[in-house]
């Protein structure tokens, strides 16, 4: 059965391509952030400052895939 993936979010830093961002989690650490296909168009509104929802595996802490923006960041 496979493991669920960690739900976070997390704060754009820098912008790598139009897919893939450096993501700064809620606890200071840095991960590749990337956008998957059926997100591709949300590329062009995500820059240095906005907050993501991010899933990450249970077996690989450096990178995540970002699902979306988060609308309220105080949630």
């Amino acid at each position: 059965m496979p493991e669920r993936p960690i739900e976070t979010s997390g704060i754009i830093r820098e912008a790598r391509s139009d897919r893939v961002f450096g993501v700064e989690l809620q606890n200071g650490k840095r991960i590749v952030g990337h956008l998957p296909a059926r997100l591709a168009k949300l590329g062009g509104s995500l820059s240095p400052g906005a907050n993501v929802w991010l899933e990450m595996t249970p077996f690989d802490f450096e990178k995540g895939r970002i699902t979306g923006i988060v609308e309220d960041p105080d949630e």
